[in-house]
């Protein structure tokens, strides 16, 4: 049962465009890549659906094909009637939950985040996009009137459809956010020059769709807070932009977002090496220039209480969660009925970001691995039919998943962890930089595990007889897994990996002397927060790579981030090498070699050398306990060495089939 005294800001209602809002909590846009064919699939309309039943009082939509041009199968499409149907559907089932849908329109332009280039993009002009270089076709003003004229006759058929309202998002380096910079923007007609000239197109298209569809039809404005790129679009020009485009008075919200199609493309998901909140500073100065409008608080807002402090203190009337409805459509509903302590929360990863964008596959979370299922939201297992004895060997996410779904579902479950404490390595990594929100997956399942009553063996080195020994009926291994020692360390090498190295220096206070060197064989984020805290110790920190880069197995966004800081610590990064074997590491020496030409360098004056690099599973068990005839599942990484969404996804698998 909902309880509004728990948070009264949060839980207060609102109205725009005459329609009421249950709450202040909107769904940022996020795209799903759940369209099938140009037209909403049930698996869309369940995700949506999900977050509504959750508590979301507005959700904005992933960007539709509101142009003939825009025409994806990975996008729904809505600038003719051919995808009615599935677009009525799309909105009765969403408002039936008293949630209002807002579509979102956007127009990438030259903007592009996947390697390549875009040979087909439109633009203000005819500039290369600082991150792809693409260059676009510039615009004429004939074709800029029928794209307006278009998105506003698509507005008024998701008007008829059903749909509350559009959003345009004019920010993150997209066309419209290109069209408002001078440094994308360089046209001397009357789409280009000074404020007026600059946001001439978007101003004509809020006018067009007001002009279609009424005052009764929600139009909000995602526009750039600070897009990060040097001579476009700063606070200043932000404000000055946001006044401009509000003045009329037919713009019932604004949003601001940050980041571009550039080096800042990070700011756009602020991971978990930002701050809390990290846009909420600006959009209070910003908030000034728009007085009277609503503005709907963005970035980075995952707790109840964040969000009620931003609406109880006056510095917006409504906040927008993407990434944190994502991983718990229950988000509001929980915090309602006094359980905040239950909401499975946003680690900010970022693994959905890559999904969307440069896998093209449907949205997933590291914390959610019920995303778009029909039962997702406020989840508890359904009883099992029948109870089984079950001895679960790994208390890593993927074993404690395992664990808690399991003994849910009433089975008698026994769990073994080396570690005195759940969690396995993310517990080690949310001690590094930037990873302290990862202890709330291993929290969550802890805290679910001992509700659940299962049994949990911490600090036990599990063997065959103590498996054994308890009779099980089915044996879960989620023992992890270990790094593989590179090719150029000799064998009973006393140069630990680099997971057990960290284990120690974090028990480190004093400042070290000396370099701290890094072999980097593995290109994922954790190796770089290791680096980083190294940095924080020692005198100077060197990566070596064989690669010809580094970080190329994190998502764009995060990699961004990688390379800034290193860049800002001056920590040296050398490519296309190899250390050489030599006695002389134990003299504080370290030589590498090209692995192309052979060439030497040498770092001197070392004091700290360690390894990071692909890892094999920890299976050893998985053959005497079958040879025993006990019947193994492995998940995680003891089936093969991925990353915390195969982790929770397999283990929740298995505990629901067991």
């Amino acid at each position: 049962m909902e309880n509004p005294a728990a948070y009264p800001s949060l839980m207060a209602p609102f109205s725009l465009a005459g329609k009421r809002l249950r709450n202040r909590l909107m769904h940022a846009s996020m795209s799903t890549q759940m369209a099938e064919n140009a037209d909403a699939s049930d698996r869309l309309l369940r995700y949506y659906t999900n977050r509504a039943r959750g508590g979301a009082a507005l959700i904005v939509t992933e960007p539709l094909s509101m142009a003939r041009h825009q025409d994806l199968p990975n996008r729904v499409r809505a600038w003719n009637d051919e995808r009615r149907d599935g677009l009525q559907r799309w909105a009765a089932a969403v408002e039936a939950e008293d949630c209002r849908l807002v579509a979102q329109i956007l127009e990438r332009g030259r903007g592009r985040n996947v390697p390549g280039r875009n040979p087909d993009a439109i633009g203000a002009s005819v500039l290369p996009d600082d991150l792809s270089w693409t260059v676009p076709r510039a615009l004429s003003i004939t074709e800029i009137e029928r794209l307006i004229d278009e998105f506003a006759q698509s507005s008024a058929r998701l008007q008829r459809c059903g749909f509350s309202g559009v959003e345009l998002s004019a920010a993150h380096g997209h066309m419209f956010n290109q069209f408002f910079s001078p440094r994308s923007n360089i046209r001397t007609d009357r789409y280009g020059g000074d404020v007026a000239g600059r946001t001439r197109l978007v101003a004509e298209l809020v006018a067009a769709i007001r002009a279609a569809c009424g005052t009764g039809f929600i139009v909000g404005l995602k526009l750039p807070g600070d897009d990060g790129v040097p001579g476009s679009v700063g606070p200043p020009e932000a404000a000055e932009i946001a006044a401009q485009l509000v003045r009329p008075g037919n713009v019932d919200y604004v949003c601001f977002a940050q980041g571009s199609h550039a080096r800042s493309l990070e700011r756009h998901v602020p991971d978990g090496y930002a701050a809390r909140m990290p846009y909420l500073p600006l959009i209070r100065t910003l908030r000034r220039s728009i007085p009277g409008v609503p503005v709907a608080a963005l970035g980075r807002i995952t707790d109840p209480a964040e969000a009620e402090g931003i609406l109880a203190r006056g510095d917006a009337e409504l906040v927008a969660l993407g990434r944190a409805l994502v991983t718990d459509p229950a988000w509001l509903f929980k915090a309602a009925g006094n359980r905040a302590h239950e909401i499975r929360y946003c680690v900010s990863c970022n693994t959905c970001w890559d999904r969307i964008t440069a896998q093209r596959l449907p949205i997933a979370c590291d914390n959610n691995p019920r995303v778009a299922q029909a039962d997702e939201v406020d989840w508890w297992p359904a009883p099992a039919k029948s109870r089984k004895r079950v001895v679960i060997v790994g208390a890593g996410v993927a074993g404690m998943e395992a664990a808690w779904v399991a003994a849910a579902r009433g089975h008698e479950v026994t769990l073994f962890g080396r570690s005195a404490q759940a969690g396995g390595k993310a517990r080690l990594r949310s001690q590094l930089p930037g990873g302290e929100d990862l202890s709330s997956v291993y929290d969550y399942q802890f805290a679910a595990a001992r509700k659940a009553r299962a049994r949990l063996e911490l600090g036990v080195h599990a063997t065959v007889s103590d498996i054994c020994g308890l009779q099980p009926d089915c044996v879960v291994l989620a023992a992890g897994s270990s790094m593989i020692a590179p090719p150029w360390l000799a064998p009973q090498s006393w140069l630990p990996d680099l997971r057990a190295a960290m284990a120690d220096v974090l028990k480190i206070q004093a400042q070290q002397r000396g370099t701290a060197v890094l072999y980097d064989m593995d290109h994922t984020e954790g190796t770089y927060a290791a680096a980083e805290l190294l940095h924080r110790l020692f005198d100077r920190v060197v990566i070596i790579t064989p690669r010809d880069s580094i970080a190329q197995s994190a998502p764009l966004v995060t990699r961004q981030g990688i390379l800034r800081r290193l860049g800002e610590k001056r920590i040296q990064v050398i490519v296309l090498a190899e250390p050489r074997l030599a006695a002389s590491f134990e003299e504080g020496i370290v030589q590498y070699a090209n692995v192309y030409n052979g060439d030497v360098g040498t770092i001197e004056n070392v004091a700290f050398l360690s390894w990071s690099t692909p890892r094999a599973p920890e299976d050893a068990l998985s053959g005497p306990l079958r040879s025993a005839g006990v019947e193994v599942q492995l998940v995680g990484d003891c089936r093969s060495a991925r990353g915390v969404l195969d982790a929770t996804s397999e283990g929740h698998a298995v505990g629901n089939l067991l």
